[in-house]
């Protein structure tokens, strides 16, 4: 049944299906990476100044999914268990609305997470294997006076966040009639992975964790009512192109004369980490940890080909005690980020495949979950860097997007680093989930000093509390 229009809606809504109009059939099943996942869906939101045309989007999101029949495909349980994606064009859910709002001025100072789920077609996870719930749904809100909002969410089993991005950005060229790469879905070539390794693989791993039996349904009971209670709130603030390249500056000034090179994005991600570590103020001799996600395909030895479309995400944990953390210099703590980084190998993602498929093997994979996501709430920052994704390069006939936004997250200490609107290009808008506790601490002006110590005196980004009953 469909849901009621929200406050925000006129009582005009479209839902349809978009279909290939044929279907292949083939039965896809799922590699380790993403059964390891879930039935999640991972909701995106893109902001357009101008209307969007609903036809004309129904009309090239048809002709892309020939390329991604994984997206219009429906779950299933194979009878060994494993999970298979049915290729069987059942579709894909389009619903196409109009506010009685204009579209806000959204930005940094004012993100769009209050509310943001009147711009997406929610889904329940729980009826995902086995039903007919489409892994892709579309909600496009045309405002009032002009502008639209495309809403998108996808199944995570089939896609990380790159791959997710790839389909859009596949999606947006094909509406302006131009090529792209088509993706590869041979799962297989993830499982080949472990094959050289196998016979001596390690019966544990370090980045993942076997959860005794009732720990896993813990985790995810304390993920849901930390939603419900909204115990986290989402801070957002900008750091300006420039003020990035001041902080960079100093990192490279900490390693004069040793010969060690840093990226911009680690400069960023040890401030970032410096400054987060100070606001938990834990004891100094605790160990802090940093969980860093990265793509792992760039590792795989070639093995892994780019246009491979589906989960390949690993993560790794740099780690020093909190005393330390808040003293050593930018220039060294982006040091061990970077080191972080390095840790994945061709070595590294071999083992973890193998460890993953001998868990799969034991019956065990459904316990098995990433460390640094158990220990979110105790010891680990997670920082997911997306400021490479072309968030700002999809265009669908009416410009590109000039914001792009996420709900909040439930689960405090995660950090998602995302890349600025083209008017504003080379900064990155950094999107944290904080424990609500700490709000009013935040929002004294030391804090925001603390943040943007790099920005030209007047220049720093305030934070933006962007979660219902910020501070209260």
């Amino acid at each position: 049944m469909m849901a009621s229009p929200t406050a925000t809606e006129s009582e005009t809504k479209r839902s349809t299906t978009v279909r290939v109009g044929e279907a292949s059939g083939d039965r896809i099943r799922l590699s380790v990476y993403d059964m390891l996942i879930g039935m999640v869906y991972t909701p995106r939101t893109f902001f357009y100044r101008e209307t969007l045309d609903g036809d004309a989007l129904r009309a090239s999101l048809s002709r892309t999914l020939l390329n991604f029949p994984m997206v219009s495909g429906r779950m299933k349980k194979d009878p060994d268990g494993r999970l298979s994606v049915l290729c069987d064009d059942a579709g894909v859910r389009f619903i196409e609305t109009h506010a009685s709002e204009p579209m806000p001025d959204h930005g940094p100072h004012h993100t769009a997470k209050k509310g943001i789920n009147r711009y997406l077609s929610q889904v329940n996870p729980l009826q995902v294997v086995d039903g007919d719930t489409p892994l892709f749904t579309v909600k496009l809100t045309h405002m009032k006076g002009g502008g639209s909002v495309l809403g998108v969410s996808m199944n995570h089993a089939v896609a990380d966040g790159s791959a997710y991005t790839r389909f859009m950005e596949s999606w947006s060229k094909e509406h302006r009639g131009l090529g792209y790469p088509a993706p590869g879905h041979d799962r297989g070539i993830i499982d080949a992975l472990a094959a050289p390794v196998a016979g001596d693989a390690r019966p544990d791993n370090d980045h993942f964790t076997v959860t005794r039996r009732g720990r896993k349904s813990a985790y995810v009971a304390r993920i849901l009512l930390s939603s419900i209670a909204k115990v986290t709130t989402m801070v957002t603030t900008r750091f300006t192109a420039a003020e990035l390249a001041t902080m960079k500056d100093a990192a490279m000034a900490d390693l004069a004369g040793t010969e060690r090179w840093v990226s911009t994005n680690d400069a960023l991600t040890a401030h970032l980490w410096k400054v987060l570590g100070a606001l938990r103020d834990r004891p100094g001799t605790s160990m802090e940890k940093l969980g860093l996600l990265a793509d792992f395909r760039a590792f795989g030895g070639g093995a892994v080909p780019d246009g491979y479309w589906g989960n390949t995400v690993t993560n790794t944990r740099p780690e020093m005690p909190a005393a330390e953390l808040r003293s050593r210099p930018l220039g060294e703590v982006a040091m061990a980020v970077r080191a972080g980084y390095a840790e994945n190998t061709e070595e590294k993602i071999r083992q973890e495949t193998a460890f993953l498929c001998a868990e799969y093997e034991a019956g065990r994979l459904k316990r098995v979950l990433p460390t640094m996501t158990l220990d979110k709430f105790e010891n680990t920052i997670v920082i997911n860097n997306w400021s490479k994704l072309p968030f700002y390069r999809l265009d669908f006939g009416a410009g590109t997007p000039f914001w792009y936004d996420v709900p909040a997250l439930p689960t405090p200490w995660t950090v998602l680093i995302a890349p600025t609107p083209a008017d504003e290009p080379g900064g990155r808008d950094v999107h944290m989930a904080v424990p609500r506790a700490l709000v009013q601490t935040l929002q004294k002006q030391s804090w925001t000093d603390r943040f943007h110590c790099y920005a030209d005196s007047g220049e720093a980004s305030a934070l933006t509390f962007g979660s219902p009953k910020a501070g209260g």
